[in-house]
């Protein structure tokens, strides 16, 4: 066997490539995160847990008290959730990580979103399955369609992937579609893997959750979007056992344990004031309504109004590739993400996001217009 098989076409992703392409001249509204800051009393958390001695290992799954808050907070989806339901991981991203190498052997094939978010099917791949993209459409809004799954899902088919509110295109599923997806698994006995990281970033709508009666579903959050604290790498998943007992091991053997004095500042966050996050998401909101607006002012270019998460996802009409179009951004000193970034469906869009002041959101608007004129001829 070669070494590094498993890696062989791994790539970084398309948004970590255009990101390197930032320099001081640039405006990016390239990068998915928050330009706020964390509270002060989750701040003041995290420095409180350092200073009281909490820089030891802590339990695999997390401390106790945290996943109690956690469980609290996801019992409006599902009453039964416990703290026992609940693994703290590094990061949505590691919990996506075990996830995956937990349910999936080679030769398994998984249902995944195109457009999708970029860490999905490399960890498909490496886990040794094949992923099986399904559309998703902006005659849709960007919702998976059932007859598109039916089409694609084979009997080696184990899994089906979801994500709303969506990384890239903002797109939030309804009740409707929570239920008729949740029937096509359970039609075919397919797990769901449920991306739910932006679940506290929706617009004019409340969130819909995969937590259910069904009881093959594999939640997967964050605090990191909600909170503003990416960097702090704190995530978790939610799943029944003998599941979460499974995944639990798998935590130890990657990590060890969840980072301790993070998971004090998370439970400050999660049991502390919510005014800030409010705040932000009404802050979001007035960015989405001024970049869609500027957006769908541009001749060719086409925007929905996105209901979650920060990110617009226009459609154009010009006769070029999505990345030589985001290319020509990068050397007018704008930083996007191509559409093609997020698979093949993503091809003739580009991905903005607004998690950037208004000023700069404007900045990039005009570049963006300038650009457009100079593909147009």
């Amino acid at each position: 066997m070669v070494v590094g098989a498993r890696l062989e076409g791994i790539q970084l992703s398309g948004i970590r490539k255009m990101f390197e392409l930032t320099t001081e001249r640039s405006v990016n509204l390239g990068l998915g995160e928050p330009d706020f800051q964390p509270a002060q009393h989750i701040r003041q958390a995290l420095s409180d847990a350092v200073e009281k001695g909490y820089n030891k290992y802590g339990p695999t799954s997390g401390i106790s008290n945290l996943r109690e808050a956690l469980a609290n907070g996801a019992r409006k989806y599902r009453s039964d959730i416990t703290a026992n339901d609940i693994v703290v991981t590094t990061g949505s991203t590691q919990a996506l990580m075990i996830t995956a190498q937990y349910l999936f052997n080679p030769g398994d094939d998984v249902l995944l979103p195109d457009p999708g978010f970029v860490l999905n099917v490399p960890q498909v791949r490496i886990a040794g399955a094949r992923p099986l993209m399904y559309p998703l459409k902006q005659e849709h809004e960007f919702i998976p369609q059932v007859d598109d799954l039916e089409k694609l899902v084979t009997p080696k088919t184990v899994a089906i992937y979801t994500n709303s509110p969506s990384n890239p295109t903002g797109g939030v599923m309804s009740i409707e579609d929570i239920r008729a997806i949740t029937q096509f698994a359970e039609d075919h006995d397919l797990w769901i893997v449920s991306d739910e990281v932006y679940d506290q970033i929706v617009y004019d709508r409340e969130h819909q959750s995969f937590l259910g009666d069904y009881d093959k579903v594999i939640h997967i959050n964050s605090l990191s979007k909600t909170y503003a604290m990416t960097g702090w790498r704190f995530g978790f998943l939610i799943t029944k056992a003998p599941i979460i007992d499974k995944l639990s091991i798998l935590n130890y053997y990657t990590i060890a344990c969840p980072n301790v004095p993070t998971q004090h500042a998370a439970l400050a966050a999660m049991t502390g004031p919510q005014e800030h996050v409010k705040q932000m998401v009404n802050e979001f909101k007035r960015r989405r309504d001024l970049i869609v607006d500027r957006l769908n002012r541009i001749d060719g270019i086409h925007c929905l109004v996105p209901k979650g998460a920060f990110y617009a996802f226009p459609k154009y009409d010009f006769n070029i590739s999505a990345l030589d179009f985001a290319m020509e951004c990068a050397r007018s000193d704008l930083i996007c993400t191509h559409g093609s970034a997020f698979g093949d469906a993503g091809e003739g869009h580009i991905r903005f996001s607004y998690a950037n002041s208004m000023d700069n959101i404007n900045k990039g608007i005009d570049i963006f217009e300038e650009v457009c004129e100079k593909i147009k001829g």
